[in-house]
């Protein structure tokens, strides 16, 4: 009788190196990416043209930042990693591991690009721009266009034209979805038996997310509009990146990544055509020793 396949768990993964080294292409995007990312931050936003009688709604004053810009990595970045990681100690899966921490960095990144070239591209200026262009409270407007001629610091007023989406909310959003997203599989908060408290685990980082751009309003960096945009725009790349590498939550088989089931199903395969040519060579012997059995009873 031939022996059933090994369970998924019983099987001898890939180790980390080598899941890495089979993606090695998509660590050189995620290079890219930042490399573009950060020549997007270099260049000089569109300035938008800003006359007097736009200043009503640009003269909220200039606050710090409630959420400073070093940490939102360690909001939408690190915290989910470290989730991750604990999958990781628990369940010795290096394709979770890998695809999630790779899903996660494309997440981000690529929702940096789109957000930094829409901010170039549009040049909105920030709810306390006033302050950005004229330091000194004393404004100064051209006598025919009547646009602003300001004289604060450069690298300031450049900041003053980057409202539009919010880096922030986009960010966290990407960051943090793609940890909902997650937890959904691992915990199969789609499973249709009625468990709403997995539901509130789920969407904890969407809140945690939605508390970072309320901050962006209140600390008069953005308007709301920017912060919605940035939202939107994180919660999709996010939810695309995921569905890259793992089946949708509600799949019954949502808990692993594509990759994972794919080793799973060929080593099956592997497993069960090995067994059944072992399975056929035992019978042909079976068959060649009948034979010769035969033979000599009619010999005697």
């Amino acid at each position: 009788m031939p022996q059933a396949a090994a369970p998924a768990c019983a099987l001898p993964l890939p180790t980390m190196p080598r899941v890495a080294r089979s993606h090695a292409w998509d660590w050189v995007a995620l290079l890219l990416l930042v490399a573009v990312d950060v020549l997007l931050n270099v260049i000089e936003p569109f300035h938008r043209f800003v006359g007097a009688g736009m200043m009503a709604d640009l003269r909220y004053p200039m606050k710090g930042n409630t959420v400073p810009v070093w940490a939102v990595p360690i909001i939408a970045v690190i915290g989910p990693v470290t989730i991750f990681a604990v999958v990781y100690i628990r369940r010795r899966n290096a394709y979770d591991l890998h695809h999630a921490i790779l899903g996660i960095l494309f997440a981000v990144l690529i929702t940096g690009v789109l957000t930094d070239a829409i901010k170039d591209a549009v040049g909105r200026p920030r709810p306390n721009f006033y302050w950005r262009c004229f330091p000194d409270g004393e404004a100064v407007y051209n006598n025919i266009t009547t646009g602003v001629v300001c004289h604060g610091d450069p690298s300031v007023i450049k900041e003053g034209y980057k409202s539009f989406p919010s880096g922030h909310t986009s960010w966290s959003f990407a960051g943090l979805g793609f940890l909902s997203w997650y937890l959904a599989g691992k915990m199969t908060a789609f499973d249709r038996r009625g468990h709403v408290a997995k539901l509130c685990v789920v969407l904890l980082p969407l809140l945690v997310a939605a508390l970072v751009a309320v901050s962006r309003v209140d600390d008069y960096w953005h308007h709301w509009q920017d912060v919605c945009t940035g939202g939107v725009l994180g919660l999709v790349v996010a939810s695309v990146c995921y569905l890259q590498f793992f089946p949708a939550p509600s799949d019954e088989k949502g808990f692993w990544p594509h990759a994972h089931l794919r080793f799973v199903s060929e080593m099956v395969e592997e497993e069960e055509s090995r067994t059944q040519r072992s399975t056929e060579t035992a019978g042909a012997r079976t068959s060649h020793e009948l034979d010769a059995l035969e033979a000599g009873s009619r010999r005697c």
